[in-house]
């Protein structure tokens, strides 16, 4: 007589494993305000759950010295790829940035070098408008960490900020691939409210939220339904194969059951 298990013990079997297929999810794993993994121990004020690209900046505003410290966290778009973080002194998207982007060198050490992107037909190398210093970068488990101060000027209020993430960089120029120009890539801008957070030691999210009119308004409100959108099909994905595992159960409990 062959032995089978019950049926409630295979159920049970089929939802702890649901359970692993969503924390183990892309959307489970994307980085937050919450997970810091600095190897430099550098500890900042306030951070910002930034709302495209799966990426965050960590940030901490010095009222004496008008002075900026940031680490921005995130991940290329493909393997080899780059990230980077600007301030745009002059408008809200990536014309007239002044960037600084993080890649990999030859040897596989991460590396941050400046742009001044003057068009969007000018990306080279060049130092930046403002003052900049204790740049450095962190590359840990297919994720940038870009650490620099800036200058901003004495008593702003807010800063223009940009993100962006790369497939590679040119390997006979050094210089940075085109990014792609999908919905994500094209919102990846926002408004970093400096002077509401200067001495507070909390956690915060001053960048572009939805329905907020300065930040672009609808635009916000589209990032937030995209996101959860996302984070629904991978429910989705999850909730799928977990009804296909129910399913196959079911088959091989009445086979073996009947054949018992």
């Amino acid at each position: 007589m062959a032995s089978s298990l019950p049926l409630s013990l295979l159920l049970q079997i089929s939802c702890i494993s649901l359970l692993l297929a969503l924390l183990i999810s892309p959307a489970a794993q994307a980085a937050t305000c919450t997970s810091p993994t600095f190897k430099n121990n550098k500890v900042y004020s306030n951070c910002n759950d930034l709302p495209a690209l799966n990426s965050y900046l960590h940030w901490t505003y010095n009222r004496s010295n008008s002075s900026l410290s940031i680490a921005f966290v995130a991940a290329p778009a493909k393997t080899g790829g780059w990230v980077a973080w600007a301030i745009n002194p002059t408008a809200e998207k990536m014309a007239g940035s002044q960037a600084l982007l993080a890649h990999l060198t030859t040897d596989g050490t991460p590396v941050v070098k400046t742009y001044n992107i003057s068009s969007y037909s000018s990306i080279i190398p060049g130092n930046l408008s403002f003052d900049v210093w204790d740049i450095s970068a962190e590359f840990s488990n297919s994720t940038y960490m870009i650490f620099a101060t800036v200058k901003v000027p004495e008593n702003k209020e807010s800063v223009n900020q940009v993100w962006q993430v790369g497939p590679g960089v040119n390997t006979t120029t050094g210089f940075p691939e085109k990014h792609d120009f999908a919905p994500a890539n094209l919102r990846s801008y926002g408004l970093l409210n400096l002077v509401a957070n200067a001495t507070t030691n909390s956690t915060t999210n001053t960048t572009c939220g939805a329905l907020r009119p300065r930040c672009g308004g609808n635009m916000g409100l589209f990032s937030v339904l995209f996101s959860v959108g996302r984070a629904l099909a991978t429910v989705g994905g999850a909730l799928a194969e977990f009804l296909n595992l129910v399913s196959l159960v079911l088959f091989f409990y009445s086979f073996y059951s009947s054949r018992a």
